[in-house]
């Protein structure tokens, strides 16, 4: 796997990965992070896959426009935080503050993004932890441990032997999102699968889940990228 460019303005990284099972070329832009990929069979000539890319750069760019460009996270910058987007202005004292419109970070100004993630996964923990106590005794069931990470493939699972995981970034969603996502999860603690039964139980504790499901397809993408 190497990286190459596309020319243009600007240029777009590619990230030019060969595979002995490709049996064609293929292009794959990651709505998470906007890294673009480009798969080729093993035997196949590199200018090749660099001409199949370059006859698609309109798709790319398109694409990548509509995904917007990545958020560095600091001062003065817009973040969301329980479905609202909040300003983030300098605090004082020693403790992060959440104001209506906005959110107070104390501190030196290079360590602001760094702080301001720290703070929101705790929240994010406290926030889950007591939404899968709710869902777990509406459920019958008991969990054994809660892990937060920054995931990028799922925004929570459910291990055989009860172990939760969760995205923090959930504590960006509005708040009935991170809800049901804390449903979806301690659900799997009875039913291991994505059945009938397994979805019932999800309406049995949370209610109607249609439309803070929809709302993660539609938007949940867009939250990796702010950079903290």
């Amino acid at each position: 796997m190497s990286d190459v460019y596309l020319p243009g303005d600007p240029p777009i990284p590619l990230i030019l990965r060969r595979s002995t099972r490709a049996r064609r070329i293929s292009l794959r832009i990651s709505q998470l992070d906007g890294r673009v990929t480009l798969s080729m069979p093993a035997r196949l000539a590199e200018h090749e896959a660099l001409e199949f890319a370059r006859s698609k750069e309109g798709w790319i760019r398109n694409h990548l426009d509509a995904r917007g460009a990545d958020i560095e996270v600091g001062l003065g910058a817009e973040v969301p935080v329980g479905g609202k987007m909040l300003k983030v202005l300098p605090g004082a004292g020693r403790r992060v503050v959440l104001g209506a419109d906005h959110v107070e970070v104390p501190g030196p100004a290079d360590r602001v993004s760094a702080r301001l993630g720290a703070y929101l996964k705790e929240v994010a923990r406290d926030r889950l932890a007591g939404a899968c106590d709710d869902y777990a005794a509406r459920l019958g069931k008991r969990y054994h441990r809660i892990t937060m990470r920054d995931t990028r493939s799922r925004w929570g699972s459910c291990t055989s032997d009860g172990g939760l995981m969760f995205s923090w970034r959930l504590i960006m969603t509005p708040p009935e999102v991170l809800d049901y996502v804390a449903a979806h999860e301690v659900a799997h603690l009875a039913e291991m699968n994505h059945s009938a039964a397994f979805w019932a139980g999800v309406e049995q504790i949370y209610g109607p889940y249609k439309a803070p499901r929809k709302w993660l397809r539609d938007h949940g993408s867009g939250l990796h990228r702010f950079k903290f």
